[in-house]
């Protein structure tokens, strides 16, 4: 089972687009794939169920947050509780793969704090150990997962302990981006901050006595999106911010996500993500075919 979180500190970069066409291609290939979503604005939970729905069925007791509180009194509560099935997706599908979910919460805002307050302790020793204890919640609570071949975790879009708690349990990072100056001009602080906490984390592992595993979450590579092609190809703005993303040396996906606000806007009120949607016309099937492209690329790069 692969486990890949999708992260970006910029928010408004198509984040959640990315995630929940990756995971509905991927299942319609076959696949069995389960999307956490970890950002509290909850857009890839009302991707595939209205808000209303939320608020009757699960926001009470059957979201990650749910799953974060019930750390304190011993973890009543395991991930798999809180998977279900979203209809409307999973009919298209016609049973030829599964994708699931774990819905998301505004309340996760405060969770970040309350994991922070955990952190620290009266010697190095102990703070080191409760260090590894808070950003290794998730991984645990993954481990009791087995039923699917990847795991898509939809990241806030900053760097606080929950996205820490994502990228400890991930196999795999994987960086939406729009080609523009702000949305690529985080990137290098972002790896950056990536390489200090897989530091960090390691070096605490090491004198755990095999209490913690080392972790080596791997960069897949920047996907740009939102780009708008003139003659086959980005428009000549866009360019060169590719280019510079490319000269950071990390991997820059040879496909990309088209803007098309239409296509993409609509497609959560129905439940169903572009690429399964069942739309005519020749700008609908050029987006589908670029993006069915990317998850081709994106599945070679992950080896499923």
């Amino acid at each position: 089972m692969k486990i890949v979180s999708v992260i970006n500190y910029k928010g408004g970069v198509g984040k959640t687009t990315l995630t929940a066409n990756l995971g509905a291609e991927l299942a319609f290939r076959g696949r069995k794939v389960l999307l956490i979503d970890l950002d509290p604005q909850s857009s890839l939970t009302f991707s595939f169920i209205p808000p209303d729905l939320w608020q009757k069925e699960y926001s009470e007791s059957k979201t990650i947050k749910n799953w974060f509180d019930s750390l304190s009194d011993g973890g009543s509560i395991t991930l798999t509780d809180l998977i279900f099935t979203p209809r409307a997706t999973n009919d298209t599908l016609n049973g030829k793969g599964k994708l699931d979910l774990i819905a998301s919460h505004l309340g996760l805002i405060n969770v970040d704090l309350e994991l922070a307050t955990e952190l620290g302790g009266a010697s190095l020793k102990q703070a080191q150990k409760k260090f590894l204890k808070v950003h290794s919640h998730l991984l645990n609570g993954i481990e009791e997962i087995n039923d699917y071949d990847i795991i898509l975790i939809d990241c806030p879009p900053n760097f606080n302990i929950v996205t820490k708690n994502a990228i400890v349990a991930s196999d795999n990072i994987l960086i939406p981006a729009k080609p523009d100056y702000l949305s690529t001009l985080g990137i290098d602080y972002l790896i950056r901050s990536l390489n200090s906490l897989i530091e960090d984390y390691n070096d605490y592992a090491k004198i755990s006595n095999k209490e913690y595993e080392e972790i080596a979450p791997e960069i897949i590579g920047v996907v740009f999106t939102m780009i708008q092609i003139h003659g086959g190809q980005p428009i000549s703005a866009l360019r060169p911010f590719i280019s510079q993303t490319k000269r950071l040396g990390i991997p820059v996906f040879d496909n990309y996500f088209r803007e098309n606000k239409t296509i993409f806007a609509d497609a959560p009120q129905y439940g169903v993500p572009v690429v399964l949607n069942r739309y005519s016309g020749i700008t609908y099937q050029g987006v589908v075919s670029e993006i069915e492209q990317l998850v081709s690329e994106f599945a070679k790069k992950i080896g499923i």
